[in-house]
């Protein structure tokens, strides 16, 4: 029994691990395309690796950034900002939405949950306009506030989180509350603790989308000093992918626009599996 329960296992592992091979595929593709020269670009058949490495992508990629009217440092700084701060007040707002709708009762709390799970079959183009019809009206076009807001009303996240919330026990919470402990020390310091894993992973999907979306820089920015490093890479290579030459530059691009999302992946890896291994407490 043990024998085959090994054989099993091996089996197992070398089809996971034949999978992950086949998953990584799209990734080492990035990479090699980005440190591909001119030739090799163009070469039929295509080839999935790269023969002849060069840095020439990226040089050109360089150049065409040094000839833009607002420095490149600026669509950089833009983009940190935005991403970094979206992801902070999502996780604070979804883990305080989730918290009151999981541990707490009030007027109306189901017609909320109703409505947080019916914002889950929109897509976000069936929402563009409304939200244009919002920023409009708050007055922050050409803001930072108008890269944030259309994020942090976030039902996916709203749902993961309640999720693990739902499994923390009652009693756990009574106890603290029987100790003196507030609402907010409870949310603090015993929800967001116990429940980090989910936190990982809504701060890992709210940077990529926040990252790489070219929304806010397109309908509600007018100020291009305002705008993000992935609307000004996208219009610079878009010009440039009309001409043979500028194909690398492209590939370059795109290289360094998935490096921040592969980064962050990594980081927040360990904590987003323990996510999709289980939900909240065992």
């Amino acid at each position: 029994m043990k024998l085959q329960m090994d054989k099993t296992q091996i089996v197992l592992t070398i089809i996971l691990g034949l999978l992950a091979i086949f998953m990584l595929l799209p990734i080492v593709f990035i990479f090699m395309q980005a440190f591909k020269p001119l030739s090799e670009l163009f070469l039929y058949p295509p080839r999935f690796y790269v023969m002849n490495p060069t840095l020439q992508n990226f040089t050109q990629l360089l150049v065409s950034v040094d000839v833009a009217v607002v420095p490149v440092v600026r669509y950089i700084f833009n983009s940190i900002l935005t991403s970094s701060i979206t992801v902070v007040v999502v996780v604070i707002v979804s883990t305080m939405v989730a918290y009151a709708l999981s541990k707490h009762n009030f007027i109306g709390k189901n017609t909320i949950l109703d409505v947080t799970i019916m914002a889950l079959m929109f897509a976000p183009q069936a929402v563009l306009i409304p939200r244009y019809i919002i920023i409009q009206r708050l007055g922050i076009i050409d803001t930072y506030l108008a890269h944030i807001l259309p994020f942090v009303a976030a039902p996916v996240s709203v749902f993961l989180f309640k999720q693990f919330v739902d499994q923390v026990p009652d009693d756990l919470l009574a106890s603290a509350r029987i100790d003196g402990a507030s609402e907010w020390h409870i949310l603090f310091n015993i929800i967001l603790p116990i429940c980090r894993p989910a936190v990982s992973t809504i701060a890992l999907l709210t940077f990529q989308a926040t990252w790489n979306t070219l929304e806010p820089s397109i309908y509600y920015i007018e100020n291009e000093a305002m705008r993000t490093l992935p609307f000004f890479l996208g219009t610079l290579t878009s010009g440039l992918a009309n001409n043979v030459a500028g194909q690398g530059a492209a590939a370059a691009a795109g290289l360094l626009l998935f490096l921040p999302n592969l980064i962050f992946f990594l980081i927040m890896q360990s904590r987003v599996i323990q996510t999709m291994a289980y939900s909240g407490l065992k």
